[in-house]
């Protein structure tokens, strides 16, 4: 007896992959979508880093809260962020500071300068000061810290 060739699968056996025009929907659709999303991102360079320095900033502020929970006070300007990332030397000395740190490393502020840190703070008397030197990378109104996060 002989079997006649058919282009069915045979049973037992899925088919498999895409058909071209499936693929070709799905770079159609994609590219829909990127023509949308682009230009709303792109068109807002400034914006977008001025909010990642606020979510930064933010950030650094609840690990400083931790340090002090844990060790009573904030670390000094002189001990600054990097107290985060190793126990620091000096005073004040942290008495229970967190195996591993704080932070896993420090990033730098959208504008690739690190993040400022003064205790007792300047602008949040009482406090602490947490800051990025902004686009002009200079000391001025610009400045984005943790007492202006909720200003657009």
């Amino acid at each position: 007896m002989t079997k006649i060739a058919t282009n069915r699968p045979m049973p037992g056996i899925l088919a498999r992959g895409f058909t071209l025009i499936e693929i070709m929907v799905v770079v159609v659709i994609l590219a829909v979508m990127a023509s949308q999303i682009l230009p709303k991102i792109m068109g807002k360079p400034k914006e977008a880093r001025i909010a990642k320095a606020k979510t930064d900033i933010s950030a650094l502020e609840t690990a400083l809260d931790l340090y002090k929970l844990d060790n009573f006070e904030y670390p000094s300007t002189d001990q600054g962020l990097e107290s985060l990332v190793k126990k620091p030397d000096g005073e004040p000395e942290p008495t229970r500071y967190r195996a591993g740190g704080y932070v896993k490393k420090l990033q730098k502020d959208p504008w690739g300068q690190p993040y400022q840190y003064l205790s007792p703070g300047v602008r949040m008397e009482g406090g602490i000061d947490i800051f990025s030197l902004g686009p002009d990378r200079q000391p001025s109104d610009d400045d984005i810290g943790n007492w202006n996060l909720d200003e657009n």
